[in-house]
């Protein structure tokens, strides 16, 4: 049996929808699994085969109690630009395209995606399928593989979520329903109201009217919430205050990518997180993190152009820095393009706060790895690696982490201990490494230390919240019966 999720446009909700769903059928027994034909997104994931996939299917497998594989995700697309990005199939790097080359090209795969889905109907009782933006998108429609074109393929039933926090929910319902075929509203069996705020008796006359109109059942109304729950492309909502005695400032990068990193440090209840993009907004954070980067050499210039790079190196002298991956690289003291697998800029200037140098190589480092600080091998991480370029020690450089299972050191760290960068996305996610940094932080601050606490058991705890928000508030067993279930 299947169920599709489609939304009247992007961050209606449609991926938290897909993971409580995930998470309600497990709990009723069933065997579950996510799957987004193609997703775009610059927050990727490596599964333990050394595949790449989006992290929104990763939090969905988590929902339906899976370890997170490839073929939940079979295409990823990550924008390298606002009309170019890299291609990904079933977890390799397939190649970088334009958006009207990609376009051109996307019913190639639908016969993969067929193969791939009926071995799904096999082996899982239910999959949840999530679309893509809108089915309204009539000039896709013609190729689309993501939202009506894969229902089709497929044969499944479809719910249609819209954003009432966003104001004209019930246009967005209606006009999307009108701008599909007649044969495309026969699919949708009914409709989803998400993000709703205020009294629900105010609602209802909307509601009645509605399903008067389109000859569609609203399901329910789902309420805004406050959980702990990963972002899929980026913060749902960019805090610049400072709201705790912790402020850790984030370089809001225009090809942010991985913000998912951030999360572990979220259920922190001392610590703030706000993120900065000029140099009036850098104050005097107690930890200032440079995140991913899809783009490193674009955003490295865009930080030139704004002052922030000149504000990072004065910052460097009295404050705590920790560059991820893509940052981690920009805290060099160089980065090489020679083969433009980025740009056409051959060499580009870094911040000089390490001693390595990055050069950038046509194979993608895809790899899942456990290691050890090497100042103390008490504190250790778990992460992946996902990059492109790999980065060369300097005379005085100091590596960071010890690798457990392979034979090489990640990272660096300045001599003073201020300034540490890594390629492990997920440096914060077990306690360890999270409670060393922030105590460092308390220490200065003359405030207590604290134990940091499991982010996995958090994330399961808000995972059954989530699950009990969704199941009382939109009719799950009509879902079944769509399901025929």
């Amino acid at each position: 049996m299947k169920i599709m999720i489609q939304g009247t446009g992007s961050s209606v909700g449609k991926s938290i929808l897909v993971t409580a769903l995930c998470r309600i059928f497990k709990q009723d027994g069933f065997r579950v699994c996510p799957y987004k034909s193609q997703n775009m997104s610059l927050n990727s994931y490596i599964t333990l085969d050394g595949k790449e996939m989006g992290r929104a299917q990763v939090f969905q497998a988590y929902a339906a109690g899976l370890e997170p594989e490839a073929y939940m995700n079979p295409i990823l697309l990550k924008p390298t630009g606002d009309k170019s990005c890299q291609i990904i199939v079933n977890g390799e790097v397939y190649g970088n395209s334009t958006a009207v080359k990609y376009h051109d090209m996307k019913l190639e795969f639908m016969n993969m995606l067929k193969t791939q889905f009926n071995e799904l109907e096999e082996k899982f009782d239910i999959i949840v399928i999530e679309g893509a933006g809108s089915p309204a998108e009539i000039n896709l429609r013609d190729k689309d593989i993501v939202n009506m074109g894969i229902a089709e393929f497929v044969d499944t039933s479809v719910l249609l979520v819209g954003d009432i926090d966003k104001g004209g929910v019930f246009a967005s319902l209606y006009g999307t329903l009108m701008l599909i075929s007649e044969d495309e509203r026969e699919r949708v069996k009914g409709v989803i109201i998400n993000k709703f705020r205020g009294d629900i008796d105010i609602l209802k006359p909307g509601l009645d009217m509605f399903e008067e109109l389109s000859n569609k059942k609203c399901l329910g109304v789902v309420p805004c919430f406050n959980l702990v729950l990963e972002d899929e492309d980026r913060p749902a909502k960019i805090n610049k205050n400072i709201t705790n005695i912790i402020d850790v400032a984030v370089v809001r990068l225009p090809r942010i990518s991985n913000s998912t990193d951030l999360d572990a440090l979220k259920i922190e209840e001392d610590v703030s997180i706000r993120y900065i993009n000029s140099v009036h907004e850098f104050k005097n954070p107690d930890l200032l993190i440079i995140p991913g980067s899809k783009n490193t050499i674009e955003d490295l210039n865009y930080l030139k152009s704004t002052g922030i790079f000149d504000k990072i190196k004065e910052y460097s002298k009295i404050g705590q820095i920790i560059g991820i991956c893509g940052g981690y690289q920009m805290l060099g003291k160089s980065i090489v393009d020679p083969c433009n697998v980025e740009t056409k800029t051959l060499k580009v200037d870094g911040l000089g706060l390490l001693d390595i140098e990055t050069i950038f190589e046509t194979k993608k480092v895809r790899k899942r790895v456990k290691a050890n600080l090497i100042y103390d091998n008490s504190i250790s991480v778990y992460g992946y690696e996902i990059h492109m370029g790999a980065s060369n020690y300097g005379k005085s450089a100091k590596p960071l982490f010890s690798i457990k299972q392979e034979n090489y050191f990640d990272g660096s760290i300045s001599d003073d201990g201020s300034v540490l960068g890594s390629y492990i996305h997920g440096i914060f996610d077990k306690p360890d490494f999270r409670e060393f940094i922030l105590n460092k932080i308390r220490e200065k601050k003359r405030i207590g230390k604290k134990k940091s606490k499991e982010y996995e058991s958090i994330r399961e705890n808000e995972l059954n919240k989530l699950a009990d928000i969704v199941r009382n508030s939109v009719d799950i067993d009509e879902i079944y019966r769509i399901m025929k279930l």
